[in-house]
């Protein structure tokens, strides 16, 4: 004798039951995934619009130095003892300059 279940699950219902749960996790995929990175890049671009020479920066490789020279793709920075490194604008990690003041400015 053949179960109700067995035959419940192999009707015409199946097509939805596989099609709505994957939908479900591209739509979750999506929120948790994908949306915070774009929100990440576009932060970080304008980081990196933002600078000037002057400011103090950090690298992704934990160099701090402070802007002397830019072009379109790259930044030289100057470090401890004068010497100058020629870093890739994607680098820039952290506008030191900015997170100098807001750390030295008192909350009321």
């Amino acid at each position: 004798m053949t179960s109700p279940v067995i035959l419940q699950a192999a009707g015409g219902n199946s097509l939805y039951s596989t099609i709505i749960p994957m939908v479900l996790i591209m739509i979750v995929f999506y929120f948790f995934m994908i949306r915070p990175q774009v929100k990440k890049a576009k932060d970080h671009k304008k980081l990196v619009e933002g600078l000037g020479i002057g400011d103090k920066i950090v690298t992704t490789a934990g160099i701090h130095g402070k802007i002397v020279g830019s072009n379109d793709t790259t930044f030289l920075i100057e470090v401890e003892g004068g010497t100058k490194i020629r870093f890739d604008k994607s680098a820039v990690s952290l506008d030191a300059t900015k997170a100098a003041t807001t750390a030295a400015t008192p909350k009321a």
